[in-house]
This record gives C-alpha cells, structure tokens and sequence, in this order.
C-alpha cells in the first residue's frame, strides 16, 4: 500500500486495491469527496455535490461484491460528470440559466457505461454557456478557476472536469469535445485525455429536444480526462460500449491489430501561420525524445494540410451553429457570449449554402489525405496550441482574442472536422514570467486506433514524469 492519500491514487491503484479486497469502495470514494469538499470552494470545478448520494452507491456496491458479485473495472473509482450531459434527475443545464430546470428523466449512455463498471460519480463539473467557448465561465454557475493559478484559464468547454481531476477531485473526469473541449482544460490544466474518433463513444441526451446538426453529430464525441494516461486505457473499454440509442456507433473492440515493426510517429512544430512559442516546441522535443527513446520510429517529415482542413471545418460548423444554436443564444445567452459569438462569426464566416455542401464534401478529401498519411505514420505528433495557454476572457478581448484562442487550435478543431482520434499529454511544467504552468503535446491516429494513441501516450508518460506533486506542492 503506497502512502499517499487516497485521493492522489491513481484509478488503476484504487481498482486494484478494491477489487483485491485491500480498500473499500466507500473509502475510496469519501477520500475523493473528502477533497473534493476542501478545494473545490477555491476552483468552482465542481458544482454540483453528489457527494452523498455517492457514499449511499459505494455502499452499496461493496455490499453487493460482500454478497458474491464480481467487481467491475472501476469498482470504487471517483468520476466527475460534465453539466452538459444527461444524469437521471440532474439538469441539464449547459451553463444557461434558462436550461437549469431541464432535467434528466434518464441517463446518457457513458453515465450508464461507467456506472456499470463500477465507477462512482461524486459531481457534476462546469462548463461555458452552451458549452462552445475555450474558457469556463457562465452566469449560472460562475467561473471555473485553474489549480496551477488566476493567471491562466482552466479552457473549456470541459473545463470543471480538466481543473476537478488534476485538483485531486475524482480519478476520472468526463467531458466532451466538438472542436477541442476535451483538450483545451487537458492543456490548461495538465491534464491527460483522449479525444475518441467519430462513432467510437455511444452518445445521447434523453433530455435533447431536437436532433443535433449533422455537423455536430460527427465532429462532437465523448471521453475522459484523468491524471494519468494509464487510468484512460483501465476506463476507455468501458466507455465504449455499445448503446442502441446511438445508431451510428461502431461496435469495435478496444483493442485492434497489433502493428508491424517499430510504430512510426511524424513529428511536426508547424502552426501555420502562427509563431511557436520555445516552450511549445521544447514540449514537442520532449515527447518525441520520450517516444523515440520507448523503440517508436520517430522522424520530421511534412503532414497533409491541416490550415485548409481547419478553417473549413470550423466555418462549416459555425454555418450550422448558426441556424440551428443562433436563436437559443440570442435569446438565453448573457451579452458575453453573444459578443463571442458575434467575433465568431467575424473570423470564421459562415458559408452561404451551396458553398457549405462544397465544404461538406472537402471533408472526405481531407480526411482521406490524413487516411492515407496515417497508414504509413500510425501517430503524429503536434503542438496543440503555438503559444502558452491563454488568460481568462481572453475571448472577450476582441478579434486579437478569439484568434488567439480558436484562430490559433488549427491543431484542434481539424481533427473533429475529419473524425480522427488525438491524445492529450502533458510534457513539463514550463516557468513563464507569469506563473507556472502545464505544457502538452498532441498525438493523433489513425481511425479508431485510440489504443495505439493510448500506448504510446503511456510510454512517454513513464519517461516525461507527472506533473501532479508539483501542482499539488503549489495548492497547498
């Protein structure tokens, strides 16, 4: 037994742990709620406490394995759950006040996956207005505020998940991803995550009352953030279950194919048209060291097109953003977010209709583009943001702002448009004249093939170190 609080356990420690019998679940959970209790008032991560219905479920399930049943995956492990998905009798709010009374009559399908392997959700965790900015905050719930300090943004639109997990609320944090809001508080925070590929995660609201766009029902998918890139692969088979709700799953196994010879992995620096900070490019060093040093075939080599790809896809979901979101924020959101929009719209115009069925129909060249580089480079590797992350509302400042936080993530939202998978790593904590802060990495595979993201991210992991002592040193 280590002799670290319970709470810094990692979700594999504490899965091992009880299902051998050494821990209980309810002590698991109460050391996590425990935590969650004494730092989340600073954070505003969290804000919803199910801390006690939590206690009631880990009982329950260390009674029922004292009765003969067999453990899941994640017996006893903290989970967080994102505001913007449905848990029966929660509300769905998306950070809008005028959502806060819709409320769930029944669980999404990753709330029902990772409760059936065992996992305990210990709260509900913040999100933007309509969960479509890169930096947490909204008049329902106030601001999130990031662990490392007021002089960086916790990101969003996950951004209660990224700060909750790497605060030490919870082994796993659920979130969400449409153009970067799984990876934006992975970076923000120093977080780890894994963004799925299109189909890979079943999703559905039964709360919704409409159908999502299209654009949206293939660019936005569901995962995890967590301390540890471990803990993602103990949680991901989990999580991709099959649901029935979601007829556009693909029912793969987690594990695929193993590949042949040394995993080859294309490194690039580039953010075009934009200058890359030295510590963005340090962190690039650092993981393709770390990789080449795990027995990875790693070399600089030139990648598809990804500016083209980028803002095609962004103004293309910003078209159906539009029309299908527009009247909502008109008309519930805060003069903030109506602003952001307006900058929105500004830089990535919407398109008229017959060129959105033009960019509709780029997205299989692209995407075929990056199919065919993939095949002979399983991952790449890439900056994630060209300069260190952002301050808070600083996509309020103006077209300087969002371009510096959305104009900037060509990296992130390409990777939505052409449905592929990515990886979130973080590499070192980098001393910028404004404070300490977290530097990541991305790695992007080839369809479905997040276990091969997953690997790789691992390996690195176990040469890179964690972050977490140091964040942990700086909140106490």
């Amino acid at each position: 037994m280590t002799d670290r609080p319970l709470w810094q356990l990692t979700a594999r420690q504490i899965s091992e742990r009880t299902r051998m019998g050494a821990l209980s679940a309810e002590a698991a959970v109460g050391a996590a709620i425990d935590r969650m209790r004494a730092v989340n008032p600073a954070l505003n991560a969290v804000v919803v406490d199910l801390g006690n219905e939590a206690l009631d479920r880990a009982r329950a399930l260390d009674d029922a394995v004292a009765a003969g049943t067999a453990p899941g995956p994640l017996h006893g492990v903290a989970v967080t759950i994102k505001i913007n998905v449905d848990q029966t009798g929660q509300a769905t709010s998306n950070g809008v006040v005028a959502f806060k009374d819709v409320i769930a009559r029944g669980d999404a399908p990753l709330v029902e996956h990772l409760q059936r392997a065992g996992a305990v959700v210990i709260g509900r965790t913040n999100t933007p207005e309509f969960s479509f900015r890169a930096d947490t905050d909204n008049p329902l719930h106030g601001r999130t505020h990031n662990p490392w300090g007021g002089h960086v943004s916790a990101g969003g639109s996950s951004g209660g998940a990224g700060a909750a997990v790497m605060a030490g609320i919870g082994q796993l944090a659920h979130g969400n991803d449409i153009g970067g809001s799984l990876r934006f508080p992975a970076a923000a925070n120093g977080a780890v995550a894994i963004k799925p590929g299109l189909g890979r995660v079943a999703a559905f609201n039964p709360s919704a009352g409409a159908e999502r766009g299209m654009l949206a029902q293939s660019m936005s998918v569901q995962g995890l953030l967590a301390r540890s890139a471990g803990d993602l692969a103990l949680a991901m088979p989990a999580l991709i279950q099959p649901d029935a709700r979601d007829p556009f799953h693909v029912p793969m196994p987690w594990r695929g194919a193993d590949l042949s010879g040394p995993i080859k992995v294309a490194v690039t620096r580039s953010v075009p048209g934009f200058a890359v900070h030295p510590e963005v490019d340090a962190a690039i060093t650092r993981a393709a060291d770390a990789l080449s040093d795990a027995g990875y075939a790693v070399a600089e080599v030139a990648v598809p097109d990804i500016a083209g790809c980028a803002m095609t896809g962004y103004r293309a979901l910003l078209t159906e953003v539009a029309h299908l979101m527009g009247p909502d924020i008109a008309r519930h959101g805060s003069p903030t977010v109506q602003a952001i929009f307006a900058e929105y719209y500004r830089q990535f115009p919407p398109f008229d209709p017959p060129d959105l069925l033009r960019a509709m129909a780029d997205r299989s060249r692209y995407a075929r583009e990056w199919s065919v580089f993939l095949t002979d480079y399983p991952l790449v590797l890439t900056p994630f943001l060209p300069q260190p992350f952002f301050a808070p509302d600083r996509d309020t400042q103006g077209a300087d702002g969002v371009i510096e936080v959305l104009g900037a993530a060509l990296w992130s939202y390409a990777i939505n448009f052409m449905g592929l998978p990515s990886g979130m790593l973080t590499t070192h904590v980098a001393a910028l004249p404004q404070g300490p802060q977290p530097m990541s990495v991305q790695l992007i595979g080839q369809r479905w093939r997040e276990d091969v993201i997953l690997d790789a991210m691992m390996a690195a992991e176990t040469r890179l170190g964690s972050v977490c002592d140091t964040l942990w040193g700086n909140m106490a």
